[in-house]
């Protein structure tokens, strides 16, 4: 089955094994794997991880580098979207399709701007904070639980609509979710958050923010770190289906995607700053060529083929259209 998956890390990797000297990262070390998965398109993130979060604009730049390095050499196998109808072209010519996306703003400093030239770039994707709190807005980290987006924030997320690029509120504090919300007209999406009510985990959604994001006519995806699956620290494909289930239930079937933010590559140098027990996988969805399994959990409680087609592909790829056309 085709799949979407909205939230993927891999530029991180690329950015490192570049930086030693390695050349074809995609090709070499994680291809096989998305294609063994199923995996026919997916966001690729500009994330500025620990520690360089210290100089946040320099990390930016190097991952923005070495992205474009790598692009050039990956012709074969892969290709940059804009749009919806590049999406279905370069699926059709057998390559994974890679929509460029940003895991918050901080190296923009205070530059809405700079959206413009991310634009240009071919960015079509932006959360405004990751976990940190910084000159656009709020995130799960920050103590500071009454402050949300600030004047900067509400002035990018008005560009990032009138030049077409997802907004993302994965990783917001309520107060951003809730700034967005009211500070937006088209459909948003949480690229990789579970449900708070299964999990009481502050990445992922309570019920009136799933709500809020479906009436919009938003998706939210699937996350299978373990902390926002279960909170005993015993997490597995069923504790994962619940939250299908979950969503499915409050809103319906039409708001669920997927965004497994696989971490099997990256360091601990990278998760120690998130990761909350010694767990970095869930068992039996690893990596990206386990995602079939989690759809045979989902097709044994009885989703049917539709269904499942609607959150593995169709329901994002529908916000899509809307918002890149």
């Amino acid at each position: 089955m085709k799949i979407f998956d909205g939230h993927s890390d891999i530029l991180t990797d690329v950015t490192i094994k570049r930086s030693k000297g390695e050349r074809n990262v995609l090709r070499k070390y994680h291809i096989d794997r998305l294609k063994k998965g199923g995996v026919a398109a997916t966001i690729l993130v500009n994330w500025v991880d620990p520690p360089y979060d210290k100089n946040p604009m320099d990390r930016m730049v190097q991952i923005l580098g070495a992205t474009f390095e790598e692009i050039g050499e990956m012709g074969d196998c892969a290709a940059v979207a804009y749009n919806a109808e590049d999406i279905e072209n370069i699926q059709k010519q057998g390559k994974l399709a890679i929509i460029l996306g940003f895991e918050g703003l901080s190296g923009l400093g205070k530059n809405v701007s700079f959206l413009n030239a991310l634009y240009a770039l071919g960015i079509r994707h932006a959360m405004l904070t990751w976990n940190e709190e910084n000159e656009f807005a709020t995130g799960v980290s920050s103590p500071n639980k009454d402050r949300g987006v600030t004047d900067l924030g509400i002035q990018a997320l008005e560009k990032m609509e009138k030049l077409g690029m997802i907004v993302d509120v994965s990783h917001a504090n309520e107060k951003t979710f809730w700034d967005v919300y009211e500070n937006t007209e088209k459909p948003f999406i949480a690229s990789h958050s579970n449900c708070y009510a299964v999990c009481p985990n502050a990445r992922n959604l309570k019920d009136d923010q799933i709500k809020a994001l479906a009436g919009r006519g938003g998706v939210m995806g699937m996350n299978a770190w373990p902390d926002f699956i279960s909170s005993d620290g015993k997490p597995t494909l069923e504790k994962f289906a619940d939250h299908v289930d979950h969503i499915v239930e409050l809103v319906g079937i039409d708001h669920i995607s997927l965004g497994f933010d696989f971490c099997d590559f990256l360091d601990s140098g990278s998760t120690q700053s998130f990761q909350e027990t010694a767990l970095t996988a869930t068992p039996e969805i690893e990596n990206a060529s386990e995602i079939p399994n989690f759809l045979r959990v989902l097709k044994k409680r009885g989703y049917n083929e539709e269904e499942l087609k609607k959150i593995s592909y169709k329901n994002i790829m529908r916000v899509v259209r809307e918002i890149l056309g």
